[in-house]
C-alpha cells in the first residue's frame, strides 16, 4: 500500500476527557428544512400548531432527503426563510419552547425485521451522517445488491481536525451502542466485515473498543495514523483496505460503506427506543474558551445560546462552525445549529492572512492526500482554463485545506479549488447546453 500524503496538526483537544454535559433547554429553536445533502423538506406543520419532541415537522417524497423532527415541545411561532452558512435560503420552522419536554405519542420502537423495514426505519429516524457531510443514511444503506457488493463496513472514528472531540466522547460514553449499531447494520445488509478506524492519539478509545469488540468476531478495531486528513472518506478507505476510490466514484464502487461512529450509535438507539434525531453532541472550544466541553444540544438551537453558555475569557472575534480546517465562519448570532454541526469554535485576536507570491516550494503538493498539484490548479483557475482543470483532476479535491495550511506564501489554495470546481461545472453545463 502506498503511503498517503498528510500534514501534522496540533490537536488542542481540551474537551476530550470531559463528560458530555447538557445545556439549559433554549427558549426558541429554529429547525431548518435542509439538514442534509439533497432535497429540502417541506414543513408539515403550520404557525400556531402545538408540537411535541420527536414529532415530524418536515418531509418530502424525494429519495435523497431525510425528515426533520421537533427537538422541543411548544408552539410553532413562525415559518420563515433563514440563510445558512453556505449562503442558501432555507425554510425554517421556529418553535417557542413550552418547557414541558413532552414526547410525541407517536414515538415507539420501529418494526425493522427485514432489510427493507430497517432502511425505512432509518429514513424515518431522520438519520444523516453526523461527521459533518450530512449524507442521508438510508440512501447509503439502500444500495442495489444486484449491482453493488459491499464487503466492508468502515467506521470513521478518526476525528482528525483540531479541537473537535464529539466522536471521541461517543466512543467513550456510548461504545456499547456504537458496536451494537455496527452489528445491526452488518446483519440487516449482510455485510461480512466491519473495521472501526480510530487515530492512534486516542488510546483510551482504542482500548475500550478493542475490549468490547471481542463479543463481535466480524468487527475489528484498527489504529490509524495521527495525521490529517485521515478522516476523509477516500483516505479512510485506502488506509483501512488499500482500495482506491477513483475520481467521480463512491466507496461502494470498491466494495466499502463508510459510516461515522456517532451515526452507528444513533441508529441502534433509534431502533431500540424510536426517538428520532432531535439532539446531537457538539464540541465548544477555541483559544478564548476557559473550559472546553462537549454539550448535548437540541437540533435548531441558536448559535448565540451556545456561545452565551460557553465559559470564555473575552468575546470572540471569529466563530467557526465545524473544525478550523473545513469549518465555516458564522456571520449571524441567530444561526440555527443543525444535525451536521459537530463543533462551535470561538477565537479571538485572529489575524488576516496576507498573501505573497508563490515560491514554488512544493509543500502543497506534498501535503495533498490525493496527489493533486494545488499551484497548477490555482494557475488554471486564474486563467479560467476548464480543460486544464479537468486534466489536473480538480474534482478529486476534498476541500481538506491542507494545501492552504502548509503554504508559506499564505495562498488561498483550498478556496481557489472550490471556486475552480464550480467554474468547471458551469463550463460543462454551458457546453452541454449548446
Amino acid at each position: 500500500m502506498s503511503k498517503l500524503h498528510s500534514v501534522r496538526l496540533p490537536h488542542f483537544s481540551g474537551s476530550a476527557e470531559q463528560l458530555t454535559r447538557k445545556i439549559p433547554m433554549p427558549e426558541i429553536v429554529a429547525i431548518s428544512m435542509l439538514q442534509h445533502i439533497g432535497a429540502p423538506c417541506e414543513p408539515c406543520v403550520a404557525v400556531g400548531d402545538n408540537v411535541k419532541i420527536g414529532q415530524k415537522i418536515g418531509d418530502t417524497e424525494a429519495f435523497m432527503s431525510a425528515p426533520v423532527h421537533a427537538s422541543v415541545s411548544g408552539v410553532v411561532k413562525e415559518i420563515k426563510d433563514v440563510m445558512n452558512v453556505g449562503g442558501r435560503l432555507c425554510k425554517t420552522v421556529v418553535i417557542a419552547n413550552d418547557n414541558k419536554n413532552e414526547m410525541s405519542p407517536d414515538i415507539k420502537p420501529p418494526k425493522a425485521d427485514t432489510r427493507e423495514e430497517f432502511i425505512k426505519a432509518v429514513r424515518e429516524s431522520g438519520a444523516v451522517g453526523l461527521g459533518g457531510a450530512g449524507f442521508p443514511t438510508h440512501v447509503k444503506l439502500a444500495y442495489d445488491r444486484s449491482k453493488v457488493k459491499i464487503d466492508y463496513l468502515l467506521l470513521n472514528g478518526a476525528e482528525c481536525e483540531p479541537y473537535i472531540t464529539s466522536d471521541y466522547r461517543e466512543l467513550i460514553e456510548n461504545s456499547d451502542n456504537v458496536l451494537a449499531g455496527i452489528d445491526l447494520v452488518m446483519t440487516k445488509l449482510e455485510i461480512p466485515k466491519a473495521i472501526i478506524g480510530i487515530e492512534a492519539d486516542k488510546p483510551q478509545a482504542i482500548a475500550k473498543l478493542e475490549k468490547l469488540a471481542i463479543r463481535y468476531p466480524n468487527i475489528s478495531v484498527q489504529r490509524l495514523p495521527s495525521a490529517y486528513p485521515q478522516g476523509a472518506e477516500k483516505v479512510l478507505v485506502h488506509t483501512l483496505t488499500g482500495r482506491i476510490v477513483g475520481e467521480g466514484k463512491l466507496p461502494s464502487d470498491v466494495g466499502c460503506m463508510v459510516m461515522n461512529v456517532s451515526t452507528a450509535g444513533f441508529i441502534y438507539g433509534y431502533i431500540k427506543t424510536g426517538v428520532p434525531l432531535v439532539k446531537r453532541r457538539i464540541t465548544v472550544d477555541g483559544d478564548v474558551v476557559n473550559s472546553p466541553a462537549n454539550f448535548f444540544i437540541p437540533v435548531g438551537t441558536l448559535l448565540h445560546s451556545v456561545v452565551g453558555f460557553a465559559d470564555v475569557r473575552r468575546q470572540p472575534d471569529r466563530i467557526v462552525l465545524g473544525g478550523p480546517m473545513m469549518g465555516a465562519c458564522a456571520f449571524d448570532p441567530d444561526t440555527p445549529l443543525g444535525k451536521t454541526n459537530n463543533a462551535v469554535l470561538l477565537f479571538g485576536g485572529t489575524k488576516e492572512r496576507k498573501q505573497s507570491a508563490c515560491i514554488r516550494c512544493g509543500r502543497c503538493v506534498r501535503a495533498c492526500a490525493v496527489n493533486l498539484m494545488p499551484t497548477e490548479l490555482e494557475s488554471a483557475y486564474d486563467a479560467r482554463d476548464a480543460e486544464a482543470l479537468e486534466k489536473l483532476k480538480i474534482n478529486l479535491c476534498m476541500n481538506c485545506g491542507a494545501c492552504s495550511f502548509v503554504c508559506p506564501a499564505k495562498r488561498q489554495l483550498a478556496e481557489k479549488n472550490q471556486l475552480a470546481k464550480d467554474f468547471l461545472r458551469q463550463s460543462k453545463a454551458k457546453q452541454q447546453g449548446k
